[in-house]
């Protein structure tokens, strides 16, 4: 029991910004519409860190490593909320043969707040007491072509549109590459707030370096009840009313992209069946809107059988046809060869899992990629990410387009 994590979580006078407690440098949180938990400085009580080559399911090894983790933990909890306890903060690569790392990380202390409710997490022997750090000045960021150039792009959905004639694929989701920097020293909470206020229905998450606002939950768990939301579908908002009515309606009509919404909602309903006791979607997409597109969504419920996690269901459920395309295995092939870069984390699983089994998991979307500055004075490198779902009838320049409505929400925040 020596090594066994003692966890005590406590009742606190409620906070109203969690992110002056975050770490400048490396923020680790998780919000949405003003609730989440961030980790109070920079200490971690554990870390389960996943490379390349450990097996087929990077998610499975997390889920098996922090199962082990939890029934070794010492836990008193004296609020007993999802989040509450016990809690790691999670970010998975979307590809297993990715050369980045997946993992698992467990603050030393978590500050969190949830229906009207704040809490304080502390693990280990951690009696540090609590400081509020003031936000670093205003900063800009730089972001240009990546690996994949616009005109790049195009002709990789030309080739996607060649296999799909072909019958090798019905459906690829295609991304591409923004690459700059940051100046040194940068206070990347500033980012992370400009996010979580500007898009208050997504959920604002910063994990070892990856930092985003993405609007797709790829599963949540709370008291044995699960949720998923399918977005594939995308629409940029209108000028005006009358011109977003227009765009609306397109979208809800779309042949094409109704197609291509279909193929990500029945990969999500096969892949999660065989996990949950009962399940619900329903019939017809309906139109998510947020400040800069439209999506079709759809949502589907479910209960948890017993045993399974929400960790263990982010294993069952990446990569959706959402984020890579049918059949899943030529898609992903496809994906390989036709994307100039490895995509790391991006549209992989990020959120988090407490030892009762809840957790809260989106695909990694609308993000960037944050390196270390390996010396003091040196910018910091930064790579974003977007991408669109390339169906039969899809047109290059119209896909590009899309990505570039997709990384407005980013590049706007950083500069």
């Amino acid at each position: 029991m020596s090594n066994s994590l003692v966890v005590q979580t406590r009742e606190i006078e409620p906070v109203e910004d969690l992110l002056v407690h975050a770490d400048p440098a490396s923020p680790l949180a998780w919000l949405r519409r003003g609730d989440g938990f961030v980790a109070a400085g920079s200490g971690a009580a554990a870390v389960i860190r996943i490379p390349a080559g450990r097996g087929p399911s990077r998610a499975a090894i997390a889920s098996e490593a922090w199962r082990a983790l939890c029934a070794d933990a010492v836990v008193d909890d004296a609020v007993n909320l999802p989040g509450t306890g016990l809690v790691a903060f999670g970010t998975l690569t979307f590809d297993e043969d990715s050369d980045a790392d997946s993992i698992l990380i467990v603050p030393s202390i978590i500050i969190g707040k949830r229906q009207g409710r704040s809490w304080i997490t502390r693990i280990g022997d951690t009696d540090a007491p609590l400081a509020e750090r003031e936000y670093g000045p205003h900063w800009a960021g730089t972001a240009g072509p990546g690996a994949q150039t616009p005109e790049g792009y195009q002709a990789s959905v030309d080739a996607a549109l060649d296999r799909i004639a072909t019958g090798e694929l019905s459906k690829v989701v295609l991304a591409r590459d923004l690459a700059g920097t940051i100046p040194a020293g940068s206070d990347l909470r500033r980012l992370a707030r400009a996010l979580s206020t500007g898009y208050p229905d997504t959920w604002t998450f910063a994990v070892d370096g990856l930092i985003g606002a993405s609007p797709e939950t790829l599963v949540t768990a709370q008291d044995r009840s699960v949720t998923a939301r399918v977005l594939a579908g995308t629409i940029g908002r209108g000028a005006d009313p009358d011109a977003d009515t227009v765009a609306s309606a397109s979208l809800a009509s779309s042949t094409k992209d109704l197609d291509e919404h279909q193929y990500a909602v029945q990969s999500l309903l096969v892949a999660l069946r065989p996990h949950v006791r009962a399940m619900a979607a329903s019939e017809q997409p309906f139109l998510l809107k947020l400040p800069n597109l439209f999506h079709l969504a759809t949502d589907v419920e479910g209960e948890l059988a017993d045993g399974e996690s929400a960790l263990d269901l982010v294993g069952v459920l990446h990569p959706t046809a959402a984020v890579a395309g049918t059949p899943t295995d030529a898609a992903i092939a496809a994906i390989r060869e036709l994307e100039p870069f490895d995509r790391g984390r991006y549209a992989g699983p990020v959120g988090w899992v407490d030892a009762a089994g809840n957790g809260e998991w989106a695909i990694a979307l609308r993000c960037a990629q944050f390196g270390t500055d390996a010396e003091a004075d040196a910018p910091i490198p930064v790579t974003a990410y977007a991408g669109a779902g390339i169906v039969a009838g899809s047109d290059p320049e119209t896909e590009l387009l899309e990505t570039r409505v997709k990384f407005r929400p980013l590049v706007d925040a950083l500069a």
